[in-house]
């Protein structure tokens, strides 16, 4: 679960976020085409939302405890009536933050494959107005493979099964609340 305590500035100060916010942020990766689907939920956190990037909601390369650049930017979540806030759908490479350093956008260059290959190296936040450093935020985790309930609506897959999968968990959680998953073709030899 992604929650304000987990929160870290730009300079890599913890600056607490939203008091009493929550969020779960649960990513599907498919590297090979390069497409993320997303299915996020925050309860607590008050929009506006404020970002320097394109959107308030990223993945950042950024491992516990330190700050880092957004990779990846997600459309903000919207109130779906209970007074939650929702966003879902799938996004598809080359990225962009809207973010430029060094001449670069930050998501320039980013591939999929680098959460798949170091996952804890990257958190997952959302920025606000009250709070622009971020309302929560989350570090993703690799969680166990070989049948293991991923709590998403179905079974995490061995590896020559083609699915590893991570979670989207606050520091200091106890519990997964979003998982990654990533799915590889299988390919064949000739």
């Amino acid at each position: 679960m992604a929650t304000p305590d987990a929160v870290i500035n730009p300079d890599g100060v913890p600056t607490p976020g939203t008091p009493g916010a929550t969020g779960t942020f649960t990513y599907r990766i498919n590297s090979d085409l390069e497409i993320i689907c997303y299915d996020i939920s925050l309860s607590g956190v008050t929009p506006p939302f404020q970002s320097p990037a394109k959107t308030a909601t990223h993945v950042h390369q950024a491992a516990a405890g330190q700050a880092g650049p957004p990779r990846l930017a997600f459309p903000n979540p919207e109130d779906d009536g209970s007074g939650r806030l929702v966003s879902s759908g799938c996004l598809q490479g080359p990225f962009t933050t809207g973010v430029v350093t060094n001449g670069a956008d930050t998501g320039a260059g980013f591939t999929l494959a680098q959460i798949e290959a170091d996952p804890s190296s990257f958190a997952t936040d959302t920025h606000t107005t009250a709070s622009p450093a971020g309302a929560v935020r989350g570090q993703l985790t690799a969680i166990p493979v070989g049948g293991v309930e991923t709590g998403a609506g179905g079974t995490a897959q061995d590896a020559e099964g083609g699915t590893a999968l991570l979670s989207v968990t606050g520091l200091g959680a106890l519990a997964a609340a979003g998982a990654v998953a990533v799915r590889r073709r299988a390919t064949t030899g000739a």
